[in-house]
């Protein structure tokens, strides 16, 4: 039995690997900022650590084997400082105190957004290296935290990231259903039709690369995780729309106007300082509006990933839920 801490315990992925982690009898603790936080962790058998990335201690983590940091700021807009707070400054206060607790692994929940620059992410791998710039906030924030956990690798504690591509499942209580709103309040349209691939990774899959990283993963390397082959991103978001008994209809809009129009809007929003979410971002553009691929045959290669719950089978458990 090991002892482990998750990080973002009350979240999507977090809920998931906790629930993994108690089913294979290991004890879990789990970081918990608030007392609801706290109490949904304690709900799927993980005991509370009442403490948030900026100031969990060293001595809180005394004893734990592994860490899985799956806690972020993930979203498309908001104060960059504050992006830069949670997702940089806070991984690196993790980094630091589990080193000092005597952790041995920490397994960091990285993703495909670091590549965001603006044109579409086609067949991407990890040699590919990440760029100098990409967009602000969720993937500048998201590529500095990474590469502060693949350099702070060591004999002492070994660092390794997992990059899930498109993350959804029965348990999805943010995106799926915000999306689905959006459908049902008829503001939703396809771009370019939605006729272009995406890679997708089921929630068991993250959670299954997550602890196969955790037991063979390189230090100091990074592997993307999907569902297998890519597929049509219409086709798979109607799929799941049926689900929840909507239909999203037959608009569409072209990328060539929408990426002009999000640079346009970000410009407004940023230098008038207008207030509430902009409409549409770059960021959103990039990761939900054109092909985004990702090949995970590294992590099939080096870790064993089979990422064995199918699309089918996902989507069946999402029927009926």
């Amino acid at each position: 039995m090991q002892t482990v801490l998750v990080t973002g315990g009350s979240g999507f992925v977090g809920r998931n690997l906790i629930r993994a982690l108690v089913a294979r009898g290991d004890r879990v603790l789990a970081l918990a900022r608030t007392d609801s936080a706290a109490a949904t962790v304690a709900g799927l058998g993980a005991t509370a650590v009442k403490a948030d990335l900026a100031t969990v201690t060293a001595e809180q983590l005394r004893g734990c084997d592994t860490v899985f940091h799956a806690a972020a700021m993930v979203d498309d807009w908001g104060p960059r400082a504050k992006f830069e707070q949670v997702n940089v400054e806070g991984t690196r206060h993790l980094l630091d105190v589990s080193r000092s607790a005597g952790v041995a692994c920490f397994v960091h929940v990285g993703t495909e957004a670091i590549y965001a620059v603006g044109p579409p992410l086609i067949d991407l791998d990890e040699t590919r290296p990440i760029p100098e710039h990409p967009l602000p906030r969720y993937p500048a924030s998201k590529a500095a935290a990474e590469k502060r956990v693949c350099a702070a690798n060591s004999p002492q504690m070994r660092t390794v990231v997992i990059r899930p591509r498109l993350i959804w499942g029965a348990d999805d209580t943010s995106v799926l259903p915000q999306i689905v709103e959006l459908v049902k309040q008829g503001k939703f349209a396809w771009i370019d039709g939605g006729h272009y691939l995406s890679s997708t990774c089921h929630v068991h899959n993250v959670v299954e690369g997550a602890l196969l990283a955790a037991e063979k993963g390189r230090g100091g390397e990074a592997y993307f995780l999907t569902d297998g082959a890519p597929v049509e991103f219409r086709s798979f978001m109607t799929r799941q729309f049926a689900t929840r008994g909507v239909v999203a209809g037959e608009r569409s809009l072209p990328r060539a106007l929408i990426w002009p129009l999000a640079c346009l809007i970000e410009f407004l929003w940023e230098h008038l300082h207008l207030r509430g979410r902009p409409p549409l971002t770059r960021t959103a553009v990039v990761l939900g509006c054109q092909q985004v691929t990702v090949s995970d045959a590294k992590a099939r290669r080096e870790l064993g990933y089979l990422g064995k719950t199918s699309i089918e089978d996902g989507l069946a458990a999402l029927q009926d839920t």
